[in-house]
């Protein structure tokens, strides 16, 4: 791993943590709030039963705005990164089911009511690029959640990238010990030849 990746690194994860706390902050706020605005929308895109549209509904906000909590304190950021790409996921998920079942909708992502719109394809495109970002930064934040001004570094939660970096340098420190072995493998054999008298055949 270059060097300035690996000091950058800790910054650019705590950027992705902090964007993605205010992103689903401002996603989970407004929903909720409007705890019957959210159930609207949950109905609208038709893929949840109706026994469960209103458990969906409350719970859905709740667990946004936990998650931003947990990546903005950068407690188990790994995890609540992995959360956030899971739902990230079931979100493209419903605009596309919406989108070909030719629902004309508001995706109610920032609190919106999931009402109809007059042409949705922009909206549905915009929706999935918007979404496909955001996917990344979290992405980045599973592979990479060390960072910056973090309960994780606090309380030492941070061990699975230290192994990495524990695997990293193993793997260094072998190819430099194969290297001598090959030097020697290579000088042998011409001083074994040397050493075999003319005439004679080695045993």
């Amino acid at each position: 791993m270059p060097r300035r990746f690996t000091t950058l690194q800790p910054w650019l994860s705590t950027a992705a943590r902090v964007f993605l706390a205010v992103v689903f902050f401002a996603a989970g706020w407004p929903k909720f709030t409007d705890r019957a605005g959210t159930v609207r929308s949950v109905r609208a895109f038709k893929l949840v039963p109706e026994a469960i549209v209103h458990p969906f509904a409350y719970a859905l906000p709740t667990i946004e705005l936990l998650l931003a909590l947990a990546l903005l304190l950068g407690l188990l950021t790994r995890f609540a990164s992995v959360a956030i790409a899971g739902l990230l996921l079931m979100f493209m998920f419903g605009i596309v089911m919406a989108w070909s079942r030719g629902l004309s909708l508001d995706c109610g992502c920032f609190g919106h009511t999931g009402a109809t719109v007059v042409d949705a394809v922009p909206g549905y495109i915009k929706d999935l690029f918007r979404d496909t970002g955001f996917l990344l930064a979290a992405v980045f934040l599973v592979r990479w959640p060390v960072s910056r001004f973090s309960l994780d570094g606090l309380l030492g939660l941070n061990a699975l990238p230290a192994l990495d970096e524990d695997f990293d340098e193993l793997e260094d420190d072998e190819l430099e010990d194969d290297e001598p072995a090959d030097e020697s493998e290579t000088t042998a054999e011409p001083s074994a030849r040397v050493a075999t008298p003319e005439g004679t055949s080695p045993a």
